[in-house]
């Protein structure tokens, strides 16, 4: 079956929502997402979004903290192009219906947060539930606009170009014209047409065994760009969260950053603080510092977790500012305003993606990525937190923007004709086990060689493993009909070579990539971007 709209959203989240709610005022707006409508990294978010909202703050701190965290490779003209939209954004998010905390001076001051890496209370916030909030406000809004529709359960495969519909030579004038999408309930692939398509599908930590991440983060929006022959950047600047909660039965819950903004301190198994030995800001050290520091103490201990202590804390106020992590670590038997809650690192954000300018325009006309399925320059080699919400809503609105004023042209165009999927001679597949076989073979190879810190010989040895598992899944791609659980394997196999390529060829260590061969950053040879495009050489795209 064939549907068309003037745009194509794949993915639910904060920078989808964003960007559909303002494209319904040009056109018709298809999202599809491949689980249900809330089912994202917005929805998880607990600390907040970043942006300049007090008075003794200013948007040169937040600048010079943000091109401090991203380690000397931040594109300055877009930190600042972010940095001084984010105001504005946070407004509008407002005027939404965005419940975020106020103080106790009224309602017109947010109650701001501050979290490891700022120089000052800059996090809106709404406790510890920031995404939830954001996500149920923007999906409420989507649901009363006539001119959004919403497909649950639908995978995008991959995306439909001109050249592969026969409508012009491949090559850099081919253009997005969609995606060809699996609706999970029937297992039937539908072709949806768009003049313009937007990758906004999320990170990719269920590359790793350990993540923060929702089930759906398998880089999908990547994995397709890529295989669409777009260029891709920064992929070995894997970002993981220094505080995941350690229970055999809890599942990627987070303990936000904000719990150090508070006060809370990280120790070790006899209340030792030891973060000051890493940083001179101690527990407020950016997070590539301290994911490494507490990865050494766990080496060096055998332990199996250091703890994130706020006790000290009253317990109402605990309470009180964290009710989530509260209730959540009280289930799994941990009152955190009496003990301290042990954390080890997780994979929790990809730095890189989608290559874009500032516009959000990928290297493919017809394409964008928003959110963390693009690569900006805002984030360099490591992400400020609470950066990724405030990246996604004002890139959000610079891509409307282009499409608002390139709209005369692309609106008038009528949709070509173009061919539906073709299954070829694939059966069914009935033996599940190759599936997940090879999903947890590329999630523990990741996880062990290509984790916090790196070695040459690690990234050597897991690029040889990995080549016969990716080959076996793209046989399997092949030889069987499409499930969801294929489609994210197939994308989670690209996305592990291409993290593996991204971390051998840079040969020095700097912001979340530190690998113990090069222990130091190069910024005469290193300060550049890896550009990965399929059947291409790899470039080197310089720093300003």
């Amino acid at each position: 079956m064939e549907f068309q709209s003037d745009f194509l959203i794949i993915g639910s989240g904060i920078a989808g929502l964003s960007f559909a709610l303002k494209a319904a005022t040009l056109g018709t707006v298809t999202m599809v997402t491949k689980k249900s409508q809330a089912d994202t990294a917005t929805n998880l978010a607990q600390g907040g979004i970043a942006a300049v909202l007090a008075a003794g703050d200013s948007f040169e701190l937040h600048i010079e903290d943000t091109l401090r965290s991203g380690a000397g490779i931040c594109r300055s003209e877009i930190v600042r192009l972010v940095v001084e939209n984010g105001p504005e954004r946070i407004r509008e998010l407002i005027e939404l219906g965005v419940a975020f905390k106020h103080g106790e001076q009224g309602k017109d001051k947010l109650d701001l947060a501050r979290e490891g890496g700022h120089s000052a209370r800059r996090i809106a916030h709404a406790f510890d539930l920031t995404g939830r909030e954001i996500e149920r406000c923007l999906l409420l809004s989507a649901a009363k606009n006539p001119r959004i529709s919403i497909r649950e359960n639908h995978c995008a495969i991959d995306l439909l170009l001109a050249s592969k519909a026969g409508l012009g030579p491949a090559g850099e004038q081919d253009r997005c014209l969609g995606a060809y999408v699996l609706d999970n309930h029937t297992g039937e692939i539908h072709t949806f047409q768009a003049k313009t398509t937007v990758l906004c599908t999320g990170g990719c930590g269920k590359v790793y065994l350990y993540s923060t991440n929702p089930d759906i983060a398998t880089g999908d929006g990547v994995a397709m760009a890529y295989r669409a022959g777009a260029k891709v950047a920064n992929l070995e600047f894997v970002q993981f969260h220094p505080t995941c909660l350690y229970d055999p039965k809890a599942k990627n819950f987070l303990i936000s950053e904000a719990v150090r903004g508070e006060g809370g301190r990280l120790i070790d198994r006899h209340g030792r603080p030891f973060m000051t030995k890493y940083d001179p800001a101690g527990d407020l050290a950016t997070r590539d510092i301290v994911a490494r520091a507490i990865d050494s103490e766990l080496k060096a201990s055998g332990d199996d977790s250091v703890f994130l202590d706020i006790t000290h804390k009253s317990a109402d106020f605990v309470r009180r500012r964290f009710p989530n992590i509260y209730q959540t670590c009280l289930a799994y038997g941990i009152d955190i305003t009496r003990a301290p809650i042990p954390v080890v690192p997780a994979a929790h954000y990809m730095c890189g993606g989608v290559l874009t300018d500032d516009r959000g325009r990928t290297s493919i006309p017809g394409l964008y990525a928003l959110g963390e399925t693009a690569c900006t320059g805002l984030h360099g080699g490591n992400r400020l937190a609470s950066n990724s919400l405030l990246e996604a809503v004002v890139f959000a609105h610079l891509a409307f923007c282009q499409c608002q004023a390139d709209w005369p042209g692309i609106g008038a165009s009528p949709h070509p004709r173009v061919p539906a999927w073709s299954p070829g001679q694939a059966a069914r597949i009935e033996e599940c086990v190759l599936i997940s076989h090879n999903w947890d073979q590329i999630r523990r190879l990741m996880w062990n060689y290509v984790g916090i810190v790196r070695s040459e010989k690690r990234l050597s040895l897991v690029h040889e493993r990995l080549l016969p598992i990716i080959s076996e899944v793209r046989q399997h791609y092949q030889d069987y009909l499409l499930t969801p659980d294929l489609i994210e394997l197939r994308n989670i196999a690209t996305l592990a070579e291409l993290i593996v390529t991204s971390a051998r060829l840079r040969r020095e260590s700097r912001g979340l990539h530190y690998i113990v061969d090069y222990p130091a950053a190069n910024d005469r040879e290193w300060k550049k971007y890896i550009v990965l495009r399929q059947r291409h050489p790899h470039e080197f795209l310089p720093v300003n």
